[in-house]
């Protein structure tokens, strides 16, 4: 399509914003399109961080040039956004017209401490990622807040390098969207990995300033090094007193589209408005990213705003999921053995619903999408 007068602002620089930018070109609009990102290290992937960059498997962070794009590129954060004029300003007071905007300013880290207080380590972005790299090197103890996956690929991350690793939750491992059958064999392996698990009665609280531990229960842990992960939090300040953000985040509809005209949203910093939750997955958010690159562009998308994959590693153990979470009960096993680390796995929902798990066996992400679909109940 021809749409030289259209102009498409996309606010952040996330997986959701740049798969949104690529997007908006391949379905044929060559009018403006302005990027505004406030990552000094520009757009690149974030699922690798924790996973391999942290690790050392690799050195820096997986960057996308988006050079071939055509792109205006604002190297600035949005503070506000006048929906009746169609503009957002950024900090440096720079004013951005818009015709079509995609928020896609994703998420930040959820902190205990207060904003005043020197030592909480979380890991977010590259940034964070190199800091807490180099506090690794001098580490001989660490505790995790938090057992969800970034918790236990950090913890992993720790362990590999012979650290003394506590992990700390009011759950257990993954309990709340795996359920308890992967949560046992995840907390088996990571007894077997030494790293040791405190379950809490009730949300913990940092000790020191700088932080040099945590109270949980009647004692106090310390450690080298204390890391926060309690999940994160929707970039959306930017957005108050227009309506397009609330206490959840931007809610979207099936085509990504706000409750504002010609705002759409994409990625973390969104959720469905049919189930006021985020999914904030790397899948998800590509997905949504080519959604409402169409709907800003006013075509019908390609893809639905939804992808229920996800993959972690923990503790050299691969688990890629294919379905809807949470996961009740015990499983069909399809092949292997989870008590070997390599099984292949079914859960079947009330509603006809199929979920794939390859938990350390070896597996195409298309094999395991191919099973979910053919073994669904269709629902009459």
């Amino acid at each position: 399509m021809s749409s030289q007068g259209h102009r498409i602002v996309i606010v952040g620089d996330s997986i959701a914003g740049c798969t949104a930018a690529r997007e908006v070109r391949a379905r044929g609009h060559d009018g403006p399109l302005t990027m505004i990102g406030a990552d000094a290290d520009g757009c690149y992937a974030k699922p690798p961080l924790s996973k391999h960059v942290l690790k050392g498997e690799a050195a820096e962070a997986q960057t996308w040039d988006l050079s071939d794009l055509d792109i205006t590129s604002i190297v600035d954060r949005a503070t506000t956004v006048d929906t009746g004029r169609r503009i957002v300003t950024t900090v440096d007071g720079t004013d951005v017209p818009y015709d079509a905007l995609i928020v896609a300013t994703g998420a930040s880290a959820r902190r205990i401490a207060g904003p005043d207080r020197a030592g909480e380590t979380v890991l977010r972005t590259f940034a964070d990622v190199r800091a807490l790299r180099s506090k690794l090197d001098e580490a001989r103890t660490a505790v995790i807040v938090g057992a969800g996956f970034l918790g236990m690929e950090i913890a992993s991350a720790c362990a590999s390098r012979g650290i003394a690793v506590t992990v700390v939750d009011v759950d257990p491992p993954l309990k709340r969207l795996l359920g308890p059958f992967l949560s046992d064999a995840i907390l088996a392996r990571a007894a077997s990995a030494s790293v040791e698990f405190v379950k809490a009665d009730k949300p913990v609280s940092l000790t020191g300033d700088p932080v040099v531990g945590i109270e949980v229960a009647d004692r106090v842990l310390t450690a080298d090094l204390v890391v926060t992960c309690a999940g994160d939090v929707p970039e959306t300040s930017w957005l108050d007193g227009t309506g397009i953000a609330d206490g959840h985040g931007v809610g979207i509809d099936e085509h990504c589209a706000t409750t504002v005209p010609e705002v759409f949203a994409a990625g973390d910093v969104a959720y469905s408005r049919g189930t006021s939750s985020r999914a904030p997955f790397w899948s998800n958010a590509v997905a949504q990213g080519k959604v409402a690159a169409a709907s800003a562009l006013g075509l019908e998308p390609t893809c639905a705003p939804a992808d229920d994959y996800f993959w972690t590693e923990i503790l050299g153990l691969s688990i890629k999921v294919v379905g809807p979470l949470p996961l009740q009960g015990d499983p069909t096993v399809l092949e292997g053995s989870v008590e070997d680390g390599s099984a292949l796995l079914q859960w079947s929902h009330e509603d006809g619903r199929i979920t794939i798990v390859a938990f350390g066996i070896k597996k195409p992400v298309g094999l395991l999408r191919r099973l979910a679909r053919e073994r669904a109940v269709p629902t009459t």
